[in-house]
This record gives structure tokens, C-alpha cells and sequence, in this order.
């Protein structure tokens, strides 16, 4: 461990902290989900193209890559609580003014910015959790974690239906508010300071020598590309089938509550069988959806394939993330460089599919988009059928 307590209230503490840090990462997510059901709103408001929409969607998770490795610095060199409350400082100035931009480059700085504050407070918060948390409960608290980053990225797509009805200044106003409260709450909270002397950035780089770090990377950013795509393409392709912003916010709705449902499956799937074995059925079931969903271009029909999609995509985070986390564990990672090497791993691949993926949306049509991400799971597909992606886990028997 590289952290001691300023303080030990013990279990109770830990509680306490362990329903802020869902408190913070619920937001986090929130915010990153909350613009599919906007991007309609706005390319008609400020004349947006595909590929600038795509550019909106993408540049969150630029701000986010820009914010990976700053925010393993200050966790490991000044501890988690600055890194959390700079985190959330910088997501209640952006937010303000997200909600009151009335021109493209400021929603586009106001994004980049959100994706800096987020991964500032998703790196601190974390590497807090996980300082305090007792050795064997370390998994179920992450994972309690995890459950409210899934319910943010379910009240994201509500979220951003409300701002649709209401305006984006109150809406995204209130959410400042709440942050500056939950900002409040982590000054307050007990912290844990740096012990050691830390690690060089390098340390990172030298990770990448695990097995399980390589292959939990490409499966993160894997996942974050696909989503990528999506999160432009299927609501400016449901808007213009006659779907607002409320319907757009359904389908992703819908989607990320079945991906929050089927996750615990795939954990104990990928736990008794290896992760190959999910990550092949989700790699050919994303081939498939990809496939179809271009051509479906009836009103009704239409959200089928964007919610099958958006499952599908969701599925790979399952297997890639305890891969990573195990790997960097593995290569001796200080915390918050464990955790920032996640935000290094989504950021840039989400970057790459909103934008390439609008692009080619905006210039050969919504099947250029969906070929991409076919192609993709394909050489992923090829890569596991070859050689073999990861070394398979002994398999497990039913408790």
C-alpha cells in the first residue's frame, strides 16, 4: 500500500466512503452518457455536421486522456483527496458552462474540460476506495462502485431528455449544484496520504510488459471505440427517423440497464471458462448487430438493433476490466496509476469511434460507420481464434 489513513474510523468509515465514491463515479458517468439525447438538439441549434457532432461526442474522452496521467501524478505525489476534489472543482465550472454555451467551440471546451475533471475525480476516487478497503473486500466494494457507474450511465440519456425539455442551463446547472455538494462531503472525509516515495511515470510503460495488461487494454478500448460510434451515429440516425430526444434517451436507457443486468452473468461466465469465451460470443454478436443495423430504417424497428447494438458493444468491459486491473496489480502499479492506465485505455479508442465513426456517417453513410466497427471485432475475433488473446483462467467449479 502506498496511502495511510489521517484518520481510522473503521468499517464504518469505510462505508461512508464507499457511498461517496459511488456518489462520484454515478456523476461521472452520468455526465459522460449524457449527450446522446442532446446531439440532435444541437446540430440543429448550431448547424452541427456528422463530423462535428462526432467531434462533441469524442472530445469528453480527449479531455479524459488528457486528464489520465495528471491525475496518477497528483493521487500517488499529494493523495487522493486533492485529486478528487480538483476533479469535481473542474466539473461544476465546465458544466455551468456546458448548460450556457450558445456556440460550438465553447461546448467543445466545456466537454474537453468535463473529460479532464472526470478523470481527475474517477482516478482519486477509486485509489481511495480501494486504500481504504480491506484486502478481501476489495472486489466487492469496486464492484459496488461499478453498479453505480452503470446507474450514471443510466440517468445520463435521462439527463440529457430533461435538458431537452427544460434547457441546458437548468439542468446542467442543478447537476453543478449537486457536485459542489458532494465536493463539500470529500472535504470533509478522512483522506489518505502518500507514504512512499512515488513511482516514476515510466513505471506505466514498464506495466505493459503483463500479459493481462495488454489484453485487458485492447478490450477497454475496444469497447469504449464501439460505443464510440454508436453514441453519434444511432441517435442522429433515430432523430431523423422521427425519434426526439425523450425516445433517443429510451433506447440508451434501455440499453444500459440490460448490459447492467447481464454484467454479473458474463463476470461468472468469464470466471469459470476463461475471458475468451464471452469475449468471442460478444465479438459475433456485435459483428451481427453491426450487420443489420444500418438498413433498418423503419420508425419502430429502428430502436431494436441501436439497444441490441449498445448491449453488445457494453460487453467487453466486463472481461477487459478486471484484466487490466489484475495486470497492473501484477506489474506493481501504484493505485492511481492502476487506475489511470483504465482512463488511458477507453479515452483515446472512444475519441477515435465518435469521430472517424461521424465522419464516415457524414460522408459515406451510416454502413461506413458500422463496416468500421466490423471491422474491429473482426481482427479482434481473428486474434483470439489464432493465437489467443488471453491466457484462458483454470475454470472454476459452482460454489
Amino acid at each position: 500500500m502506498s496511502y495511510v489513513r489521517e484518520t481510522d474510523g473503521g468499517l464504518a468509515a469505510v462505508r461512508r466512503l464507499l457511498i461517496l465514491v459511488s456518489a462520484i463515479v454515478l456523476v461521472e458517468s452520468m455526465f459522460f452518457a449524457v449527450l446522446a439525447p442532446l446531439l440532435p438538439h444541437y446540430v440543429d441549434e448550431l448547424g452541427l455536421s456528422k463530423t462535428e457532432a462526432g467531434i462533441l461526442s469524442g472530445i469528453y474522452a480527449a479531455g479524459g486522456l488528457a486528464g489520465a496521467i495528471p491525475s496518477g501524478l497528483i493521487a500517488v505525489r499529494f493523495g487522493v483527496k486533492p485529486t478528487v476534489l480538483s476533479g469535481l472543482a473542474i466539473i461544476v465550472g465546465t458544466s455551468v458552462a456546458f448548460g450556457l454555451a450558445d456556440s460550438t467551440w465553447v461546448l467543445y471546451a466545456a466537454r474537453f474540460g468535463q473529460g479532464v475533471g472526470s478523470a481527475l475525480a474517477w482516478t482519486g476516487g477509486l485509489a481511495w476506495l480501494v486504500a481504504a478497503a480491506p484486502l478481501g473486500r476489495r472486489g466487492e466494494l469496486i464492484g459496488i462502485a461499478m453498479g453505480a457507474a452503470i446507474a450514471g450511465a443510466l440517468l445520463g440519456p435521462v439527463l440529457g431528455g430533461a435538458a431537452s425539455l427544460v434547457g441546458p442551463a437548468p439542468a446542467f446547472g442543478a447537476v453543478a449544484a449537486a457536485t459542489v455538494l458532494l465536493g463539500a462531503w470529500a472535504w470533509i472525509t478522512p483522506a489518505f496520504l502518500p507514504r512512499e516515495e512515488p513511482q516514476p511515470v515510466r513505471a506505466i510503460a514498464s506495466a505493459f510488459r503483463q500479459p493481462k495488461v495488454l489484453s485487458g487494454f485492447w478490450l477497454v478500448s475496444l469497447a469504449a471505440f464501439l460505443l464510440g460510434v454508436i453514441s453519434v451515429v444511432a441517435p442522429l440516425r433515430l432523430d431523423e427517423l422521427g425519434w426526439g430526444a425523450l425516445g433517443i434517451s429510451a433506447a440508451f436507457l434501455i440499453s444500459a440497464g440490460v448490459e447492467a443486468g447481464f454484467s454479473p452473468f458474463l463476470g461468472r461466465w468469464s470466471d469459470r471458462h476463461g475471458p475468451l469465451a464471452p469475449v468471442r460470443a460478444g465479438l459475433v454478436a456485435c459483428v451481427a448487430v453491426s450487420v443489420v443495423l444500418p438498413w433498418v430504417d423503419l420508425h419502430w424497428p429502428a430502436l431494436l438493433p441501436v439497444i441490441a447494438a449498445g448491449t453488445a458493444y457494453g460487453v467487453f468491459w466486463v472481461p477487459g476490466t478486471p484484466l487490466l486491473s489484475d495486470g497492473a496489480e501484477s506489474a506493481g502499479l501504484e493505485l492511481g496509476f492502476g487506475f489511470a492506465l483504465l482512463n488511458v485505455a477507453w479515452a483515446p479508442a472512444n475519441v477515435v469511434g465518435a469521430t472517424v465513426g461521424g465522419a464516415l456517417a457524414g460522408t459515406v453513410g451510416d454502413a461506413g460507420a458500422f463496416l468500421l466497427a466490423v471491422g474491429a471485432c473482426l481482427v479482434t475475433l481473428a486474434a483470439t481464434l489464432r493465437a489467443g488473446l488471453v491466457q484462458p483462467l483454470p475454470a472454476k467449479e459452482p460454489a
